[in-house]
Formats: structure tokens, sequence, C-alpha cells
């Protein structure tokens, strides 16, 4: 017989706790376009790009928030992927996609399928019209939600671009 090692085997990843359907939808859905990078499932929520900025130990700018908006036409969700360290200018959105005005949390969660602070840019629910800001550009890696307010994923802004077929503007706040 074998002796028996005492040291404990390694904890595996924390997976998607109860209540985290967004962060696994995430999953599957990066890994049906084959994305090299899995979610990862952070210890602290991140409801900001701040707090995501801090956890990861990343710049601000790296984190690529999602900022839902509600056009005012027909009340559509209006999904715009922009740096963390940037604003969005709502009168340049607007001349892409009509007037728009801020989305509460239950229009949110209702248009995207996640809550404020894990929307992420793949696997949403419905069809926002989604735009990507050109500012993410200026990164090789960035980081975007997935799903929830403790799951992120790693990414470039290319492949940004390639999983969500969005189109890239210039929709931020000039310095």
């Amino acid at each position: 017989m074998a002796p028996v090692d005492p040291t404990p085997a390694p904890a595996a990843p924390q997976p998607n706790p109860a209540g985290a359907a967004g962060f696994e939808r995430v999953r599957a859905a990066l890994a049906a376009r084959g994305h090299a990078h899995a979610p990862r499932w952070l210890d602290v929520a991140a409801r900001t790009s701040q707090q995501a900025a801090d956890a990861l130990g990343v710049a601000l700018g790296q984190i690529a928030k999602s900022v839902v908006f509600r056009r005012l036409a027909d009340d559509a969700a209006v999904v715009v992927i922009a740096s963390g360290d940037r604003r969005i200018d709502e009168q340049r959105l607007a001349a892409l996609a009509g007037p728009v005005g801020r989305a509460d949390a239950a229009f949110v969660r209702e248009r995207t399928g996640f809550a404020i602070g894990g929307v992420s840019p793949v696997a949403l629910a419905g069809a926002p019209l989604l735009f990507i800001d050109r500012e993410l550009l200026r990164f090789d890696a960035i980081w975007a939600a997935a799903g929830h307010p403790n799951g992120v994923f790693r990414l470039t802004p290319a492949e940004l671009l390639a999983l969500t077929g969005a189109p890239l503007a210039d929709l931020v706040q000039q310095a």
C-alpha cells in the first residue's frame, strides 16, 4: 500500500456560486467562441471600474466598463463598452443611437440579463444596440465583466470587437 500524502489537495477555484447564472452564461459563451481566457471569479465584488482595477492590479483604463443607456425614442437598451478611465459623452452617443437617458437597475437587468456591475459585452439578453469606444485600443490587454460583479475575463480590444461584432466609435468626453 502506498503511503498517504498528508498534504491537503489544493482548493479548486471557486466556481459559480448559487445565484450567479450570468457568470455561467458568459463562461459558456466564451467557451463556445473558443476564447482563450476563461472568466475569473474575484474574491471581492467589483461593481466599479476602480474596484475591478484594484482587484486585478491593472490600470483603470484597462477595465472595459459597460454603461447602459435607455434610448428615448423606443426604450431600447444601448450599451457602450468604454475604458474605465473615461466618461461617456452622451451627445456623441446620441449622434449614433438617437437621444438617450440613463437606465435604472431594473431596466439594466431586464434588457441585458445582468445586474449593474456585472454587465458583460457577451451573452447579453435580447439584442441591445452595442458600441465599443475607440479609447480601449490604447491597451494590449483589457478586462471585462463576466456576468456578475465578482466575474471578469481577459481579452484584447481586437477580441472584444470580434466577440461582439459591435462597431468602434469615438464616444468618450475629450480631456
